[in-house]
């Protein structure tokens, strides 16, 4: 294999590995903190709501947004490291 055909390889492989954690973080937080820990959850309470109820509306929402934006970030320095960044 040449140069570039490795470094493309690596790059996508660092590219999925990165996917794949911020999946795991995402399946957590709605699978497991909204539906599988609802009720041990409740017991906690933020700004009067039960934090069972606040993850199953609210901040399952809120960490896939912040997910995206962590995304975007971590991609940028992937394309920096493996020379593929976009000219500005």
């Amino acid at each position: 294999m040449s140069q570039s055909q490795d470094n493309a390889q690596a790059y996508w492989r660092a590219n999925k590995r990165l996917l794949a954690k911020l999946l795991v973080v995402w399946f957590v937080v709605s699978y497991g903190f909204g539906i599988l820990l609802f009720e041990p959850l409740n017991a906690i309470h933020i700004g009067g709501y039960p934090l069972g109820y606040f993850f199953a509306q609210q901040g399952a929402i809120y960490v896939f947004v912040f997910l995206i934006f962590f995304y975007a970030f971590r991609m940028n320095a992937l394309d920096r490291k493996f020379g593929v960044a976009e000219k500005d």
